[in-house]
């Protein structure tokens, strides 16, 4: 499996997160329902957006790139992304990216144009466009020529730049080889390297739907071009992420970074929640009505969870609405990803065990029904509540709290506590001491 990763030029935003916790999604199904997955996934580091980032900032390309490297890898971390077999830097693989365009060149299917650049001719590769429904036919009078940059529309179909000659705005970025100075185009990067770690054909490749044209088609083009064997078996994309109902767009205020919303007090485990709780092929409106209902839904699984925790069960097994709910959360996984209903059977599970344990009912065993839950979050990567390492801002108020309570000063206590709910954390003083807990 291929993840289409990011291109590490900026701090990755929540439409970026929502195809991340996705592919997230879909390898941890495959791996619960017996298919080991070896993924492998990109980083962007050399392309138009990486290289002007990086003169804007007056630092080398490398320095810039892995800063935002790091920051994905930390980000994706508090998400509860498991971290793929393989990340691969496109700055690592341009001999593997030579390699592929001489292949192509040998076999018609790309040309040198006058600037220095190798091409990709469309017009010779048989069903160009056959992932996004393209007709080429309608397009290519009127739209001949070539086109350079990164990304474009279908309006623009053309032939595109495999190897871009090098210019006065790349800078000190260029690689000498046979196809003489500049740098890979975007598209043949991801063809190379997965290729190369997957081989000729591959399972799945996954990715956003804006991917899908001319990113995907044209890797089809290149890879299929290149080998005369099919290139990936099952495409899967997910659908936009919208917030508020309108896309994201900074000028409208609703953009986002992971960052940003946590830093208004939200828990990654309850972003990761809201991003994957619709199904993958339907649009996703974020809100923070949406985190807040998140943050309800995992507060109820938690209570449910430390119920079984507490619970003087004396019985073995697990109960029918536990089995029920495992039959469930398979059959709506198995149906294209179904999370929603997988979700819904989940819940009937909590209602149902609430209620025998509110009956007394308790001829089950506890410790299994916590085995199933620990299971389903191999899939979900939410049940599990991560360990709490407190902010700065959160640990000094908690400290202040205990010297007030030391000194008497109930008035400050009680402030103290108030002020620390309205950070997200709830205070219980118990015989042990000052307990904290993310609310």
């Amino acid at each position: 499996m291929y993840g289409c990763g990011p291109t590490v030029y900026n701090y990755a935003h929540i439409g970026n997160w929502r195809s991340f916790v996705f592919y997230d999604l879909l390898r941890r199904y495959l791996e619960y329902a017996g298919w080991p997955v070896n993924l492998a996934m990109n980083f962007t580091d050399v392309d138009d957006k990486t290289i002007r980032g990086s003169r804007a900032e007056g630092v080398p390309l490398k320095e810039f790139t892995r800063k935002y490297e790091e920051a994905f890898k930390k980000d994706s971390r508090k998400l509860n992304i498991l971290p793929p077999r393989v990340y691969a830097r496109a700055t690592e693989h341009v001999n593997d990216m030579v390699r592929l365009v001489v292949r192509l060149r040998d076999r018609g299917l790309a040309y040198r144009a006058e600037d220095g650049s190798t091409y990709f001719d469309v017009s010779e590769f048989k069903g160009y466009g056959k992932l996004s429904h393209l007709d080429l036919g309608e397009l290519r009078e009127g739209a001949s020529g070539r086109v350079s940059v990164d990304e474009y529309g279908k309006e623009e179909a053309r032939d595109f730049a495999l190897w871009k000659a090098w210019s006065e705005e790349d800078g000190d970025v260029y690689w000498d080889t046979v196809l003489g100075r500049g740098r890979p185009g975007w598209h043949v990067e991801c063809s190379a390297m997965s290729m190369r770690y997957l081989g000729d054909s591959f399972d799945m490749h996954t990715g956003g739907v804006d991917n899908i044209f001319p990113h995907h088609d044209d890797e089809i083009a290149q890879s299929e071009g290149a080998t005369g064997k099919p290139f990936v078996k099952t495409w899967m994309h997910s659908a936009h992420l919208i917030v508020d109902g309108k896309k994201m767009s900074k000028s409208l205020g609703n953009f986002y970074t992971l960052r940003e919303v946590m830093a208004r007090g939200y828990a990654g485990r309850e972003v990761r929640y809201v991003l994957l709780s619709a199904h993958y092929r339907q649009s996703l409106n974020f809100t923070f009505e949406a985190v807040e209902a998140a943050r309800a839904s995992l507060a109820r699984l938690d209570s449910f969870q430390d119920r079984l925790q507490a619970s003087k069960s004396t019985g073995r097994g697990l109960p029918s609405w536990a089995l029920q709910a495992e039959a469930a959360f398979k059959a709506a996984l198995d149906e294209d990803l179904n999370i929603s209903e997988a979700l819904a059977g989940l819940f009937e599970m909590v209602h149902a065990g609430n209620r025998d344990m509110d009956a007394g009912q308790l001829d089950w065993s506890a410790a299994d029904v916590l085995a199933l839950l620990a299971r389903f979050d191999t899939v979900l990567g939410v049940l599990a509540r991560p360990a709490t390492e407190l902010p700065a801002d959160v640990a000094a108020m908690a400290e202040a709290r205990v010297a007030a309570r030391t000194a008497r000063d109930w008035a400050e206590s009680d402030r103290l506590r108030d002020a620390l709910k309205a950070a997200g954390w709830e205070v219980r003083d118990t015989p042990d001491g000052q307990k904290l807990k993310a609310i």
